[in-house]
Order: C-alpha cells, then sequence, then structure tokens
C-alpha cells in the first residue's frame, strides 16, 4: 500500500478517535476503550507507513495552501520514516496499555485525555513529515499545547508549575526556531523547505540560523542546559503519556536539529559538530548524575532522558563533524549511532516508563524508599523493567548496547583524523560516555533493587499484585523489542545506517556481514550480539551442569538457618534505601548538584516573577478599571435612569410619541 496513504490514515483515525473520545466523556469506559483502540489503529497505520519509507523513495505531497506562502507540503523521506515508525510503533503499545492504566483516573476527565492523546499523536507525526515551515511551526505548537494540557492533568500545584515552567521553555524555543526560519526563507524567497535546501544560507547568517535552532530544538529535546523543564514535567503527566514525551516527543528536537543543520544547511562547519558533540558530553554525564540523587522513580527516568539525549548527541554531532571535515565514514557511522541509540532510547525508555506506571498504579506514590520486594508480588513488571533496565545501562547483547558500542566506535574513527581540536575533543567525549554507562549501571542497581527486592517497606508494597493484563502485554512487547534489537542488529543496522546516509547525501557504507557488526572498517572492530547471547547463556547454564555432574550418586542434604545481621536479627532499617546507596556519588559530584540547586532556583525565581508580573497587571487593569471604564459606566448608568422616565406605562403617551416621530420624519422629507 503507498505510504502516503497509509500515513493519512493514520492521521485520520488519530483524529476521529480524539473526537470520539471528547463526545464520549459521559461515557468514561467507552471513551477509555475509543481513546485506545484509535490510539492502537493510528499506531499499526503509522507503524507500518514509516518501515515503508525507509527503503522506499522520496515521497511529497503538495497541496495548495490557503495563503500563498503555506503550501501544505508532506514529505517521506527515510529519515522521516524512521521517526514516524518510531513514533506510531511506541503510541500503539501506549495504547495497549492505556486501556487499563487509564482506569486509574476514572471521575477525573478520561474523553479529555484521550482527545489530546490521540492529538497529541497526530501533531508529532505531521511535525517530522511537514516540509513548509509555516505547517511545520503550527503542528509544533499544536504538539506542545496538547502534550502542556496532558502535563496538568492532575491539576495540583505540583503539575500546574511543572506545566507553566514547560509551556515557557517550549514557547521560547518556538520563537528561536520561528527566527531561524524566517532568516532562511528571507534567503530563498519560500517558506517551503525545499527551497531552504536549494538557496542554503552562507557564513554568518548560516551560523546564526544553526544557533537559532540548536536553542530551540534543544528546548524541546531536553538538553543542557535547557532540561529545566523536563524533569518536572514528565513526573506529572499520565504514565503512558510520560512513555510517549520522553520515549518520542523529546527526539524530535534531536529531529529538528539534524533537520536544520544538516538537510536545510548542509551542516558544513566543523565547529558546529563540535558545539553538538560538547553538549552532548555534557548532557549524558550530568543526566545520570542528576538521576542518581532522585527518589523520585518518574523523575529519575526523566533525568535519564537528559542523559541518552547527550549520548544521541554525541553521534550526531560526530557526523556532523565527518560531513564537514570531509570523512564520509565518520560521517555515515557517527549519525547511523545516534539514529540507533534514538530507536534505541524510544524502546527501552518507554518501557520503563511503563513499567514505573504499573508500579505506581499498585503502590500510589512515586517514592522508592516506600516500594521493595515487588517481585514476587508483580513478577511480569519486575521481569520488564529488569530488561529495560539492563537495555539503558548498555549491557550485552541488549539494543542499548549496540548503539552505544556504534558511537564509541564513531568516536575512535574520528578520533584518528581532522584538526587538532577533533582529535582532542573525541577521547574526552568517548571517556566522558564511558563514566556515563557506569554510572548508568549504578543507578538502574540502585533503582530496581530498591523498588523490588528485598522486603516490603510500606503496606501497600505488602499488598501489591500484578496489573491487569494489558499493561503486563504492551510491557512484555516492548521488553521483546530490546531483545530484538539487541540480537537482530546484523539486520538493523544497515538499515539504519542507509537512512544516515541518505540525510547526509553519502553513499551507503557497510554495517554488517552476517551476524557480524562492523564499524563501517572490519580492520577496526567486530561484534556479534548473537554470538554473545550464546556466550552468556552458556555462562548461566556452566554452573548448573557442573552442579548436576557432581551431585550424581551423592545426595547432598540441604540445611536452613534464621538470617544473620553481624550478631542482630535483622530489621527493616538494615534495608539499603535509595538515599543511602547514592551517597557517595552525592558527595563526591557535590559542585555539580550545587549546580542544579541553582538552575532550579532560577527556576522558581522566574515563576515568582511571573506571579509578580501578573499582581501588577492586575493592579494596573484596576487603575484602569477606576480612572477610565469605571466614569463612563457610572455616566450610561446616570443616562439610562433619566431616560426611563419616557417609560411611563401610559397607552396614550406611547401614541403621542408616534404622531411626534411621524410629524418629525414628514418636516425632514418637506425640506
Amino acid at each position: 500500500m503507498n505510504p502516503f496513504a497509509l500515513l493519512l490514515t493514520s492521521l485520520a483515525i488519530s483524529v476521529v478517535g480524539a473526537f470520539a473520545s471528547l463526545l464520549a466523556a459521559r461515557h468514561e469506559a467507552t471513551a477509555i476503550r475509543l481513546a485506545g483502540l484509535a490510539g492502537g489503529l493510528a499506531g499499526a497505520a503509522g507503524l507500518a507507513a514509516g518501515l515503508a519509507a525507509l527503503t522506499g523513495p522520496v515521497a511529497v505531497l503538495d497541496v495548495v495552501g490557503p495563503m500563498p506562502f503555506a503550501r501544505f507540503v508532506l514529505r517521506l523521506d527515510p529519515l522521516s520514516g524512521l521517526m514516524v515508525a518510531v513514533i506510531s510503533g511506541l503510541a500503539l503499545v501506549a495504547s495497549l496499555y492505556s486501556l487499563a492504566y487509564v482506569r486509574e483516573y476514572a471521575g477525573r476527565g478520561v474523553g479529555p485525555m484521550g482527545f489530546f492523546m490521540n492529538l497529541f499523536i497526530a501533531s508529532m507525526i505531521l511535525v517530522v513529515v511537514a516540509d513548509n515551515a509555516f505547517w511545520f511551526l503550527v503542528f509544533f505548537e499544536m504538539m506542545s499545547l496538547a502534550s502542556y494540557f496532558l502535563v496538568i492533568f492532575d491539576q495540583d500545584d505540583e503539575a500546574v508549575s511543572a506545566g507553566f515552567l514547560y509551556f515557557l521553555v517550549a514557547h521560547a524555543g518556538s520563537v528561536a526556531i520561528m527566527a531561524a526560519f524566517y532568516l532562511m526563507a528571507d534567503a530563498a524567497g519560500s517558506f517551503d523547505f525545499a527551497a531552504f535546501r536549494a538557496h542554503p544560507l552562507q557564513g554568518t547568517a548560516a551560523s546564526v540560523a544553526f544557533l537559532l535552532g540548536l536553542v530551540g530544538f534543544g528546548a524541546k529535546a531536553g538538553m543542557i542546559p535547557l532540561h529545566i523543564w523536563l524533569p518536572r514535567a514528565h513526573p506529572a503527566a499520565p504514565s503512558h503519556a510520560s512513555a510517549l514525551m520522553s520515549g518520542v516527543m523529546i527526539k524530535i528536537g534531536v529531529f529538528g536539529i539534524v533537520k536544520v543543520a544538516i538537510d536545510l544547511l548542509g551542516g558544513g562547519v566543523v565547529w558546529w559538530g563540535l558545539l553538538v558533540l560538547a553538549l552532548g558530553a555534557i548532557s549524558s554525564v550530568l543526566g545520570v548524575v542528576y538521576a542518581l540523587a532522585e527518589h523520585d522513580i518518574k523523575k529519575l527516568l526523566a533525568y535519564h532522558s537528559v542523559e541518552n539525549v547527550g549520548i544521541i548527541l554525541l553521534g550526531v554531532g560526530t557526523g556532523m563533524i565527518g560531513l564537514a571535515s570531509g570523512q564520509p565514514l565518520v560521517a555515515v557511522l557517527g549519525l547511523m549511532a545516534g539514529l540507533y541509540h534514538l530507536v534505541n532510547h524510544a524502546v527501552f525508555k518507554g518501557l520503563l516508563f511503563l513499567g514505573a506506571g504499573s508500579v505506581i498504579y499498585r503502590m500510589h506514590t512515586k517514592d522508592m524508599e516506600e516500594m521493595g520486594g515487588l517481585a514476587k508480588t508483580m513478577p511480569w513488571t519486575s521481569l520488564s523493567f529488569l530488561v529495560g533496565a539492563l537495555a539503558i545501562s548498555a549491557i550485552p547483547p541488549l539494543n542499548g548496547f549496540v548503539s552505544e558500542w556504534y558511537t564509541y566506535q564513531a568516536l575512535f574513527a574520528a578520533a584518528f583524523d581532522g584538526t587538532f581540536l577533533v582529535r582532542f575533543s573525541t577521547p574526552i567525549a568517548a571517556t566522558l560516555l564511558a563514566l556515563t554507562g557506569a554510572l548508568a549501571v549504578m543507578c538502574f542497581v540502585k533503582a530496581y533493587g530498591v523498588i523490588f527486592s528485598g522486603a516490603p517497606r510500606s503496606h501497600h508494597a505488602a499488598e501489591a499484585r500484578e496489573v491487569p493484563a494489558t499493561m503486563v502485554a504492551a510491557m512484555l512487547l516492548l521488553a521483546a523489542a530490546c531483545v530484538a534489537l539487541g540480537l537482530a542488529a546484523p539486520l538493523v543496522a544497515p538499515v539504519l545506517g542507509s537512512v544516515a546516509a541518505a540525510t547526509l547525501h553519502l553513499p551507503a557504507v557497510t554495517f554488517a556481514d552476517g551476524a557480524i557488526l562492523l564499524p563501517g572498517d572490519a580492520g577496526r572492530a567486530v561484534l556479534s550480539t548473537p554470538l554473545i547471547a550464546l556466550l552468556l547463556l552458556g555462562l548461566a547454564a556452566l554452573p548448573m551442569l557442573l552442579a548436576a555432574v557432581f551431585a550424581v550418586g551423592r545426595r547432598i542434604p540441604r540445611t536452613t538457618a534464621a538470617p544473620w545481621a553481624c550478631g542482630y536479627l535483622p530489621d527493616g532499617h538494615m534495608t539499603v534505601s535509595a538515599g543511602s546507596f547514592a551517597q557517595p556519588i552525592r558527595m563526591f559530584f557535590a559542585p555539580l548538584y550545587a549546580i542544579r540547586r541553582s538552575a532550579d532556583g532560577a527556576a522558581a525565581d522566574l515563576g515568582h516573577g511571573f506571579d509578580g508580573f501578573v499582581c501588577r497587571a492586575r493592579r494596573s487593569e484596576s487603575l484602569f478599571d477606576r480612572s477610565l471604564v469605571a466614569p463612563v459606566e457610572d455616566a450610561v448608568a446616570r443616562f439610562g435612569r433619566r431616560s426611563q422616565i419616557i417609560q411611563g406605562g401610559d397607552f396614550r403617551i406611547y401614541c403621542l410619541y408616534i404622531v411626534a416621530a411621524l410629524v418629525a420624519l414628514l418636516l425632514v422629507t418637506l425640506r
């Protein structure tokens, strides 16, 4: 089927599902089913459209718009097809999850929630396929507004405050993006991206447009130092919305950086790539450092989104460096690594947010200190979360390991050639990536151990039970995708490599040979994730095999003993907590946490400043009313009261009015 037909079908289903959910708001069970079914069907159609566009020819839909500069142009190329597939795939799973999860919000407006969720999905897809600056900005605003209403859905003080901060940062970013597009449109004479490509900006103007795009899209991506909204907004939204916001919405920021820097401006300046590389390295390290100090499970995951956006930007920055310095292998390898991690992060971060949502669904708290022992009572949730934790920690042979391995290879390849600054910066970036990986492992050992291991630390934890079947099915689908994207890397890497090459307008590079992964050059390194999986299975089976061999013919008695804790009976206070586990890291990185406190204080000052502005505006409004509006209103009221005398209620007086009016008209006519 034509990819555009599938894409338009997906969009139509999302819009119909959004309004159907809103119309059925009084019948909440029906509204939940309509919103979930529409999201699932739209996701399936969009996934098919995106996958078809990965290897197919570029398709363009060009329709006359309401104004000459606003031609409605949609473009499906390999890069936008990849984004459509990622958005739609995660939307499909989140919609399945919502069929049971949203029942938790019964009585609080599930109809509007379904409306904004489906509108959110449709607007994200329209953003990545729009090929006209006017419509891109329109759909970008739709996406921001739909997600804003999801963030403030709970209507408590924290959600409203987080929503305001998100609204402010998102629209400040939109202004920067708008300015970048206006610069390009002024040079091209059109708002169509095709004209931007045909007449790209040059020199200083190009660098200004790139910086504006980097700021605007970097704010949407949650890149440090523009990340302040993300750790507050993502935890405030419902968990299936958090999965979409963290899994795919922030990737539209990365997509926008690639779009502006490479697709529209040509990416021909080395320092652009170095700047993206530096911001990626800083975001990756600080994101995981800040995550380690969190006790709120959703806030911890939100900071890990900052970390993983940084890892994606490491690959994108390396690709930009390779493109600008005339190294096609480095360019394709770097961008492919970034795109691979973009896909992987959507899968394992979506899984982790859904897993966190399942825990919160039963625990009614986000505080990890009140959990514990949930692996026994919620085994499927525990298994799914474990797979996601291993994937985000880059443990082989899961998907997170593969994309980070390619990122290392891209950084190493860039370090062999190029200018002194490139050879100096890429090894530092690789070192910071290694530090990020080590801290991520520590963070998820803490998270999984505190939530699922040990003894229950609260009444809710002791009485928890597994979540409904549709929620379990959604998590298991994403867990299977984490495994598949790792084991099937020899099949996935060449496809993503072709997407990277097509985006860069460079020849394709070989990334796999059979079951072997290649970083573009077999002489540099090789890797086989299927072989790693077999070796790991063999390593796990070896102790059991040896035990079975030694146990043949002899009976080994099994003994049990009471728990022992240095002479004391163990109790709940001896359990390792999230705070005690992360205490050494908090001490070691104390200056970095001081920076975060300063940033949080600046955000609070911004909110207080806005409140003060509102108060002054209200005082000014009352002054305006007293000095201008009120006197006019009083004069009109006095005139009205005096005019009431002509309405005496006597029928003869009214007849006299009619005769007087006729006489007046006759006099006017005679003149």
